[in-house]
């Protein structure tokens, strides 16, 4: 049954990664893919969070945290999508583009973490 749960989040997360990024690289424009930031920043804020409430106020299920934190964000958030997407803008020359992105992802994503368990914790 827990394999049911995390493949029913997988694909609930893969196809809200698949819109919201669409839709954010749509309005942004796609010189930078934002689309990957946002899924990334929202999907470590979530997990953050989801981790404080399932360890420290909550009792959550284990399928559910299967369901939300192995299927759905382990779908939703593009890490891989992020790595291919940085090594083209580098080898396009796009190197400040390159940069930010990098920046983008990888600080903002943490921080979000950090603000996803401070909020948790509230």
């Amino acid at each position: 049954m827990k394999i049911l749960y995390i493949g029913l989040g997988g694909f609930l997360g893969a196809v809200s990664r698949y819109f919201a990024s669409k839709y954010v690289n749509a309005f942004f424009g796609d010189r930078i893919p934002l689309g990957t930031v946002f899924v990334n920043i929202t999907g470590s804020f979530i997990l953050g969070f989801l981790y404080v409430l399932s360890i420290e106020k909550l009792s959550i299920s284990d399928d559910l945290r299967l369901f939300i934190g192995v299927g759905f964000l382990g779908a939703y958030t593009t890490f891989s999508t992020f790595s291919v997407e940085f090594v083209n803008l580098l080898s396009d020359g796009s190197y400040l583009s390159a940069g930010l992105y990098w920046i983008f992802n990888v600080i903002f994503s943490i921080i979000f973490a950090f603000l996803g368990i401070y909020l948790a914790r509230l």
